[in-house]
């Protein structure tokens, strides 16, 4: 590619990874995103996806020199609505400008005008003087009292000449801080993007329709904030960043739901297989939200209270696979994703062509990847998105989901994951979010292992629980988490919010996952041993705090 001179607030043709070329404009990054070493490149905000990525400069295009060429090779919806979107910013950006061009051209002639008659009134003035002095000349008494008037006229003169006359810049120039009131395009466009991003507004009108198919919530859609400045600072507070496998970096903004208010639902049909502690409250979100639903559970009655609130049913996973667009499953464990796939009227022999099958379940990288190549080898697309949270986050809408692997299918599911999550992340290939989901949950299970050993440990020595508790929330450690679990341990309250059985093989996971790349992972193996005492103390189906009964017995 030919080498392009670009600069910030250009509008350009960007080309990230694999997937086409997309229209967006060169923008200021936010301050404490650092700039990738290496080749030169550009922080580059994409129209319709509200997507931004540091993209090198030679898979950068002008916009408009590109643009008849990438219409032709792009056909899209989404991308028609994104060319739609650049048109409509174009617009609104001539608009203004020529709105300042002509308030700029009327406050030069007003002041011109006013200059003007400044300068008659003051030539009126002089030859006045010289009427008068004249008639001094010739008269006595009465020019001395002429000569008098004329001399306290010079004195005082008018305010807008004696205002002249004090200014030391040169008569009919603008001051200095007005000169510049015509902005030219390029200006312009720096003007809207650099310092408060907030500034650039998106036309409601075109970015409503993108709503259905956006991938990221519309994180950066200001224009559907009222007040865009104080949106965007909240938001740039909780940018979470990942590295994609191109080496581009992604921005997505947290609690994007809250953001952007309702939700537009997809007009493509869903299904949803396995409605255990988080599927339900997932799809429970998903028919608030408006979406058409199909669901079924390997325990039937689980089905009714869903079918009374508006979904349908489906009578094997092949069956709802074959009637939906895209389908969701959630199950417990790697040989239930199997077996939910490869089994008896399983969800591979619903898959053709154009297919679409959501994997949520936590599993291994193995697992996942097997999974995605028999529904890609029967023409299928494929996506996993296991989810970080619990029962209550489920139920509220307010998951954290991990993806990897179709980017537009990963697009097509954007109002699902609004109406479920309050984040997203595309972490590149199948696999990825399968490891970070493993290791978010190492984690996890670890502290709350030590959260347990904490409070036993507090009360053989004759220390308060309660007060452990009270330090520790006002300290560095404070969460919600933390405040909720020892709750349970305290009130003796192991109602599942997360089944313990289910972090013990998540713990289970992520070790054979350290084992695999021959990394030590000393901390999560201790925790597993103290979770496989608890089941077999009978904790299994319990919460995950119920660790702490492995303590005391």
């Amino acid at each position: 590619m030919a080498a392009v001179s670009l600069r910030l607030g250009d509008l350009v043709w960007g080309k990230l990874g694999r997937y086409p070329p997309w229209p967006g404009k060169i923008v200021n990054p936010p301050k404490d995103l650092k700039k990738p070493r290496g080749k030169k490149c550009f922080f580059v905000k994409f129209f319709g996806t509200e997507d931004h990525a540091w993209i090198k400069v030679e898979q950068l295009k002008p916009y408009h020199p590109h643009k008849e060429e990438m219409i032709k090779i792009n056909k899209g919806k989404r991308f028609q609505q994104a060319v739609d979107a650049v048109e409509e910013f174009l617009r609104k950006t001539k608009g203004k400008d020529q709105a300042s061009s002509h308030n700029s051209t009327e406050e030069r002639n007003r002041r011109n005008s006013s200059e003007e008659r400044g300068k008659q009134s003051a030539g009126e003035e002089k030859r006045k003087g010289s009427l008068s002095e004249g008639k001094v000349k010739k008269g006595t008494g009465e020019g001395k009292k002429r000569v008098s008037s004329v001399s306290s006229e010079r004195g005082s003169k008018s305010p807008l000449k004696r205002a002249q006359d004090q200014s030391p810049r040169k008569r009919g120039r603008p001051p200095k801080d007005e000169k510049d009131l015509t902005i030219p395009e390029s200006s312009t466009v720096k003007r809207v993007m650099t310092g408060t991003v907030a500034g650039f507004k998106w036309p409601p009108s075109v970015s409503e329709p993108v709503k259905d198919s956006d991938p990221h919530f519309h994180h950066f859609l200001l224009s559907q904030t009222e007040k865009p400045a104080v949106c965007y600072q909240a938001i740039t507070k909780k940018l979470k960043v990942c590295e994609e496998e191109t080496g581009s970096t992604s921005i997505q903004a947290a609690d994007s739901t809250a953001v952007n208010g309702s939700i537009t639902p997809t007009d493509k049909k869903i299904g949803f297989l396995g409605l255990g502690l988080m599927g339900s409250g997932i799809v429970s979100n998903l028919l608030k939200m408006g979406h058409t639903v199909t669901v079924w559970n390997r325990t039937a009655e689980k089905c009714d209270l869903f079918i009374q609130e508006g979904a349908r049913l489906g009578r094997t996973p092949a069956e709802v696979v074959s009637t939906c667009d895209i389908t969701f499953a959630c199950v417990s464990d790697p040989k239930a994703a199997k077996d939910l796939v490869l089994g008896p009227s399983g969800v591979l022999q619903g898959i053709r062509p154009g297919k679409c099958y959501v994997d949520m379940s936590t599993v291994d990288a193995d697992t996942v990847t097997e999974l995605a190549q028999v529904i890609v080898s029967r023409g299928g697309r494929f996506l996993e998105a296991p989810v970080s949270g619990n029962q209550q986050l489920s139920n509220d809408g307010m998951l954290v989901i991990l993806a990897a692997g179709d980017r537009g299918l990963y697009e097509d599911c954007s109002s699902c994951f609004q109406a479920m999550g309050k984040t997203s992340f595309f972490l590149g290939e199948v696999g990825n979010a399968a490891k970070m989901m493993l290791i978010v949950n190492m984690v996890q299970g670890s502290f709350m292992a030590t959260i347990a050993e904490g409070l036993t440990l507090a009360q053989v020595t004759g220390q308060s629980q309660q007060t452990l508790l009270d330090i520790l929330n006002q300290g560095q450690l404070a969460s919600i988490f933390l405040d909720q679990k020892c709750q349970n341990i305290l009130q003796g309250n192991f109602k599942p919010d997360f089944y313990l059985k289910y972090i013990q093989k998540d713990l289970r996971l992520a070790i054979a996952l350290g084992d695999s790349v021959n990394h030590p992972t000393p901390m999560a193996a201790a925790a597993n041993e103290v979770y496989k005492r608890a089941k077999a103390l009978d904790q299994s189906d319990n919460d995950m705090s119920a660790v702490y009964r492995a303590y005391i017995h």
